[in-house]
């Protein structure tokens, strides 16, 4: 999905305006923190920066279901 936005002076700053359409859809929330970069040519990217978060017991019982469907591999790997 395309938008065109306009940028805005913000007090002594400039920026976008996130409608609540746009907050929706790019599944963000007031706080939320985003990685901003700037690409040759002036593109500009902003990504989400949703931290994933995973039990301990999670990631071993994970870890144990792949490496017992891999075990062959692992075992001729090592």
């Amino acid at each position: 999905m395309t938008m065109i936005k306009t940028i805005a002076k913000i007090g002594n700053s400039h920026g976008l305006i996130f409608d609540s359409t746009l907050l929706q859809l790019a599944r963000l929330k007031p706080g939320d923190e985003v990685n901003v970069e700037v690409h040759p040519g002036g593109t500009i990217t902003i990504t989400p920066m949703h931290p994933v978060q995973i039990s301990a017991e999670s990631a071993a019982e994970a870890a144990k279901r792949i490496i017992g469907k891999n075990s062959e591999l692992f075992r001729r790997l090592s």
